[in-house]
């Protein structure tokens, strides 16, 4: 009997533990993968003719000129151009914003496209799609084996979309922000930033069904959902944050439910975050309706938002967690410099991969965070690296990963997982000042972390 008490006090302390104390494991990089910054797809041949050239409304007026505006990281990361221009013929591949749980018959990942420029106001010509992708690591690179682009045949969308008025009803990053996907007997499920919504689609694209978030009994709303006006009041009229719906949703096995995670804290009434924590919804695909359960993740210290949330077993998951920056620390500009053309403002110092198992709950509702790897520190032995990072450090048989936005995890067998960024084409350059981040994908050998309890 003691030693159950024991025991329980022990498990206790753990779920008390603040998260920068929790134990940190060793990643080792395995394979790396590339698929070029600027990889465009042709959109379908009922598409508006609109959505030939997208990027039209990146800048302050219209640009119809193609590849005509040079692309930066924007003044908060220094500037820096990044050698790619806007507008682009065609649709970019854009970087990667979620890996599904479960594979294609032929192996082969589902990986997700975001809304297209960062915005609801800059991308009416984005179209919205996801993939189905086959990294190779012994040729170093990313193969995509089919594009499969959203519409909304059946009026399914509960507002009107940007292409309203064609046949093919083509979804664009004016209607959604879809962040994180989840594959279930040859169906998608996505989760979505605006709303924040979940979508249901069948595998060829076709929207199926679209589902408002709910809380405690009440419906969610951020400051880009549909109905949403201005003046609007933060933490009354809306409690997401832009930008903070769903970047995570897991998966879970056995039970099938969507485990939902909000990107940002929601705000209390006052307008401000509730707290240094993030809300996680289920829903459940089966009866297609929230559960009415809640709980929460709390962010480490430095943490600003999570990229992605993937379940390894029946209750242990994975969640990518960072912080707003990107670029090698030594590379960090000096207080107060004026010259940015060569550092980095912002540099990446909080880019994690948590171990959590959402059975281990406080009494506040908090799953436990077991441990984690840090993305900036990865043992490379063997050479993987397929380019390197400027820094001014010794990085020699050192892997990082910089990036501002790394939204993709998943689990690869007993010893691996998989990583990989989004790359924000063409606004972000963590690798290298002065050129587009690629889109990366990273095999890690991580076998202690996962088997840890």
């Amino acid at each position: 009997m003691l030693r159950r008490v024991l025991l329980s006090t022990l498990a206790l302390s753990a779920l008390m533990l603040p998260a920068s104390a929790e134990e940190v494991f060793r990643a080792k990089l395995a394979g790396h993968a590339l698929l070029p910054a600027l990889s465009l797809v042709t959109p379908p041949a009922d598409a508006p003719r609109d959505a030939w050239m997208s990027g039209k409304f990146t800048g302050k007026v219209p640009n119809h000129n193609a590849m005509s505006a040079p692309g930066d990281v924007g003044a908060a990361y220094g500037s820096h151009p990044t050698g790619i221009s806007l507008p682009f013929i065609g649709q970019p591949v854009q970087g990667m914003s979620g890996f599904a749980m479960n594979r294609a018959g032929d192996g082969s990942i589902f990986t997700l496209t975001d809304n297209g420029f960062g915005s609801k106001i800059n991308s009416p010509d984005a179209l919205l799609f996801f993939h189905r992708m086959k990294p190779d690591f012994d040729a170093g690179t990313v193969g995509r084996v089919e594009t499969i682009f959203l519409r909304d045949p059946d009026r399914k969308v509960p507002f009107r979309i940007a292409y309203e008025g064609t046949e093919s009803r083509y979804l664009t990053g004016a209607d959604f922000d879809p962040e994180s996907i989840q594959y279930l007997d040859g169906e998608i499920w996505i989760g979505e930033e605006f709303g924040p919504y979940i979508i249901r689609a069948a595998a060829d694209g076709r929207v199926l069904d679209v589902y408002p978030t709910r809380l405690d009994g009440a419906v969610l709303r951020g400051p880009d959902t549909p109905g949403t006006v201005v003046p609007a009041l933060a933490g009354r009229d809306f409690r997401v944050q832009r930008s903070g719906g769903y970047e995570g949703m897991a998966l879970q096995p056995g039970t099938n439910l969507l485990w939902a995670l909000l990107e940002k804290p929601i705000l209390g009434e006052d307008g401000k975050p509730e707290g240094d924590f993030l809300r996680i919804m289920t829903f459940d695909t089966g009866k297609k309706d929230w559960t009415g359960e809640s709980f929460k993740f709390r962010l480490s210290d430095g943490a600003t938002a999570i990229g992605d949330f993937n379940f390894i077993d029946e209750s242990r998951a994975l969640i990518i967690e960072r912080d707003n920056g990107e670029g090698d620390p030594s590379l960090a500009c000096a207080e107060g410099a004026g010259d940015k053309t060569a550092c980095y403002p912002l540099p990446a110092r909080v880019k994690k991969v948590v171990l959590v198992d959402t059975s281990q709950r406080d009494a506040e509702g908090f799953i436990r965070r077991i441990g984690h790897i840090d993305l900036m520190n990865i043992e490379d032995p063997d050479g993987k690296a397929l380019v390197e990072t400027a820094a001014k450090r010794d990085l020699t048989g050192k892997f990082t990963f910089p990036f501002f936005t790394i939204e993709d995890v998943m689990r690869v067998d007993d010893t691996h997982i998989l990583v990989a960024n989004d790359n924000n084409l063409p606004f972000s350059a963590g690798r290298q000042i002065g050129k587009a981040a690629d889109n990366e994908f990273i095999l890690l050998e991580v076998s202690d972390l996962l088997n840890a309890r």
